[in-house]
C-alpha cells in the first residue's frame, strides 16, 4: 500500500454553518439523545446509496456487500463512534456536506430565529442539520471516510471542535464508508454506557431495514441491537403509532412528529406497499423547484432512489415517505421510470391516497386542516393546473378568504362559499389583487357589499394561476367582479337598475368626453353598475388577462401583451356629475387623467409618470373653488 504524505489544511465554515454550530453548542435541544439517531440516519443512507450504486458496478461492494452500521464506545478515551460501510464521501463531497449547507432557505431560517429555544428547536428540526446535533454532546468531532471504489489512499479525515473551522487530512483508510467521531463534553459520560445507547438505538432507529450492531458489554462479540426489518412491511396492526414517528423522522430527516400519516398494501396485478406522511411544518427549501421530492423507492426492499418524482406530482412536493414494488426491476433506471405503466399505476394511486387523507383531516378536524393549509396551501393551490384528473377533489380542499369574515385567514371552502350563496345567485364571485389590503378594499367590490354577495379575497400570486385553470365547482362558474359586464343575475334589483339607467342619461356627454381625453390609454368608458361610492374602476372584457396578472408576469421577466383597460364611471358619485360643468377641455382632460390614475391606484397598480399625476392633482387644488374644493378634499 503506498503512504499517504501527510498534509493538513485548515478551512472555515460557511457564515451560515457557523451560525448553526453556534444554536447547537449552546443546547438547543433539550432533547440530546437525538444526536445517535441522526447519524445513524445518515449512515442508513450511505448504505441505501451504495446499493443503489452497486446495481450498476458491482465492483463498488468491494467484496463485501453485507452492508451494517456499528456503534462503538470507548469510557477511557470519553468517545462515541458511528460507522457505516456505505458509499462514503470524497474530498469535495465532505466540503459540500459539512462544510457548507447546500439549501435554499438559509438566511431565511437564520432570520426566522426568536431567541425562544422552544420555537427555535422547532424551526432547527424543520431545517435538517442532524449531523449537527453531534455538537450538542461532543466539543470535538472527526469523520474519517472513503468513497467506495476510489482506494484506500482516497481517505479523507475532517475534524472541528465547532469554533468556526475545520481541518481536513488526506489519510490511509482500508475500508470504505464513514466512521464519525464524537470526543463527548465533560457532563455526558452517560451516553458512555452499554445499556444507554441500546435503549436510544431501540427508541429512535428499530425501524431500519440495516443492522445497527454494538459490542456486547462482555467482550464476547457484537449483538444487533434493532430489529432490521423495514417498517413498512410489517402489518399495521403490529406498528405502534411511536414507531411510525420515529420511523418519520428517519426518512424526512424532521425532529417533529408527523401531522397524519397512511399506509397501504396493494395486492394484485400490481404489488406494493406504500407509507406516506404529512408533515407538520414546511420546510424551508419548499420552494425551491429543484430539490429533490420526498418519496422513496424502493423494489423488493432495496433501496433504488430518493427523488423519484415521477412517483408524486409537484404540488405534492411536501409529502414524505416510501413506496416499495414487488413488480419493478432491480435495475430500474430514470428513462425505466418516464416509460412504465406500473409507474403510472402506482403514481395515481398514490396521488388518490395522499388525497383522501387530507380529505380526511380537512373533514374532520378543522383547527387540524387550517395548520395543515396555513403550512402547505400555496402549493396544493398548484394542484388544479398540474392535476386535471383530481381537479374537482383539490378543487374541494383549496381555502380562500372571502368578505363573509373580511380577515386574511384564508378558511372558506368552495363548498362553504356555494352553501351560502344568494337566492338568485348562480355564479362563485372572486377579485385578484396584489395584497390581501388591496383585494379587500378594491371598489369592484361596492356592489356585493351593498346586496350582501360573498366575494372570495385572492391575494396570493398562484391564485391567478390557478384561477385560469378552475372555471368552475360544483357546476357554478368562478368569475371575476373585474371582468366583463357585471351580471348579478336575480340578486339584482331592478328599481335600482332604472335609477342607474336614468342617471347614466344624465352624464352621456360626461362619458364621450371622457373616452376622448384617455383615447390613448384605455380601450372604453362606459357606465359602471358595479360602483356604489368610487368614481371609477378599472375592469377588462371577460376573456382578457387580468390587469394584476399582467403585472405578475410582467415582475418575473415575461413579456406579455399590453392590456388596454375599460374605465367604468359612476353616474350617481357627485365627482362624475360636476364634470358636466367643466367647459374647459385641458382642465377636463386633468380631471380624466386624475380620475384613470385613482382607479388604477385603488386596484394596487402603478402609474407610469407619478410625476404627472402630481402635478395635475396640484394644480386642480390650486385652482378649485367654493363647492368644486369640497368634492375632493377630506372633509
Amino acid at each position: 500500500m503506498t503512504k499517504v504524505a501527510a498534509h493538513t489544511e485548515t478551512l472555515e465554515f460557511q457564515a451560515e454553518v457557523r451560525q448553526l454550530l453556534d444554536l447547537m453548542i449552546h443546547s438547543l435541544y433539550s432533547n440530546k439523545e437525538i444526536f445517535l439517531r441522526e447519524l445513524i440516519s445518515n449512515g442508513s443512507d450511505a448504505c441505501d446509496k451504495l446499493r443503489f450504486e452497486a446495481l450498476a458496478d458491482d465492483a463498488l461492494f468491494e467484496g463485501d456487500s453485507d452492508l451494517r452500521i456499528h456503534v462503538a464506545f470507548d469510557k477511557e478515551a470519553r468517545t462515541i463512534t458511528v460507522s457505516d460501510n456505505g458509499v462514503g464521501m470524497n474530498r469535495n463531497e465532505v466540503i459540500e456536506n459539512i462544510g457548507t449547507i447546500a439549501k435554499s432557505g438559509t438566511r431565511q431560517f437564520l432570520a426566522s430565529l426568536t431567541g425562544d429555544q422552544a420555537k427555535d428547536r422547532q424551526l432547527i428540526g424543520q431545517f435538517g442539520v442532524g449531523f449537527y446535533s453531534s455538537f450538542i454532546v461532543a466539543d470535538r468531532v472527526t469523520v474519517e471516510t472513503r468513497r467506495s471504489g476510489l482506494g484506500a489512499e482516497h481517505g479523507v479525515r475532517w475534524e472541528s471542535t465547532g469554533d468556526g473551522t475545520y481541518t481536513l487530512e488526506t489519510i490511509e483508510k482500508p475500508a470504505r464508508g464513514t466512521d464519525v467521531t464524537l470526543h463527548l463534553r465533560a457532563d455526558e459520560d452517560d451516553f458512555l454506557e452499554v445499556s444507554r445507547l441500546q435503549h436510544v438505538v431501540r427508541k429512535y432507529s428499530d425501524h431500519i431495514s440495516l443492522p445497527i450492531r454494538m459490542n456486547k458489554a462482555d467482550g464476547t462479540g457484537e449483538d444487533t441491537v434493532n430489529r432490521a426489518n423495514a417498517l413498512w412491511t410489517r402489518p399495521k396492526a403490529d406498528i405502534q403509532d411511536s414507531e411510525y414517528h420515529e420511523f418519520y423522522k428517519h426518512v424526512a430527516h424532521d425532529f417533529d412528529e408527523p401531522l397524519a400519516w397512511v399506509h397501504s398494501k396493494v395486492e394484485g396485478r400490481r404489488s406494493y406497499t406504500s407509507l406516506f406522511y404529512l408533515p407538520k411544518h414546511a420546510s424551508f427549501d419548499l420552494w425551491d423547484r429543484e430539490r429533490q421530492h420526498g418519496i422513496k423507492l424502493y423494489v423488493r426492499r432495496v433501496f433504488i432512489m430518493d427523488d423519484a418524482e415521477h412517483l408524486m406530482p409537484n404540488y405534492l412536493r411536501f409529502v414524505r415517505g416510501v413506496i416499495d414494488s414487488d413488480d419493478l426491476p432491480l435495475n430500474v433506471s430514470r428513462e425505466i421510470l418516464q416509460r412504465n405503466k406500473a409507474i403510472d399505476t402506482m403514481r395515481a394511486a398514490s396521488v388518490k391516497k395522499v388525497l383522501g387523507l387530507i380529505e380526511d383531516i380537512a373533514r374532520n378536524d378543522k383547527d387540524k386542516y387550517a395548520g395543515f393549509w396555513q403550512q402547505f396551501g400555496r402549493a396544493l393551490k398548484e394542484g388544479p393546473v398540474e392535476d386535471t384528473a383530481n381537479r374537482e377533489r383539490i378543487a374541494g380542499l383549496l381555502r380562500f378568504a372571502s368578505t363573509h369574515s373580511d380577515t386574511d385567514t384564508q378558511d372558506v371552502a368552495l363548498a362553504d362559499y356555494v352553501a351560502r350563496m344568494k337566492d338568485g345567485q348562480n355564479k362563485i364571485y372572486y377579485v385578484t389583487a396584489e395584497s390581501f389590503a388591496a383585494a379587500k378594499n378594491s371598489p369592484h367590490l361596492e356592489i356585493f357589499r351593498k346586496k350582501g354577495v360573498e366575494v372570495l379575497l385572492l391575494a396570493d400570486r398562484i391564485d391567478e394561476w390557478l384561477i385560469t385553470h378552475l372555471s368552475e365547482f360544483d357546476g357554478k362558474p368562478l368569475v371575476s367582479v373585474a371582468k366583463g359586464d357585471l351580471d348579478l343575475g336575480d340578486v339584482a334589483d331592478q328599481a335600482e337598475k332604472d335609477a342607474q339607467q336614468q342617471a347614466a342619461a344624465e352624464v352621456t356627454d360626461v362619458v364621450v368626453r371622457l373616452k376622448a381625453a384617455l383615447a390613448e390609454r384605455v380601450k372604453d368608458v362606459r357606465v359602471s353598475y358595479r360602483l356604489t361610492k368610487s368614481p371609477t374602476c378599472l375592469v377588462v372584457d371577460e376573456h382578457e388577462m387580468g390587469t394584476n396578472f399582467e403585472r405578475i408576469l410582467r415582475t418575473v421577466g415575461q413579456d406579455v401583451h399590453h392590456v388596454q383597460p375599460i374605465m367604468e364611471v359612476n353616474p350617481q358619485h357627485p365627482l362624475v356629475r360636476k364634470l358636466k360643468d367643466v367647459a374647459d377641455e385641458r382642465r377636463f382632460s386633468d380631471w380624466a387623467h386624475i380620475l384613470f390614475d385613482q382607479a388604477l391606484l385603488g386596484e394596487g397598480g402603478q402609474l407610469d409618470d407619478p410625476a404627472a399625476f402630481v402635478a395635475r392633482l396640484n394644480d386642480l387644488l390650486l385652482t378649485l373653488s367654493g363647492d368644486e374644493r369640497r368634492i375632493i378634499l377630506p372633509r
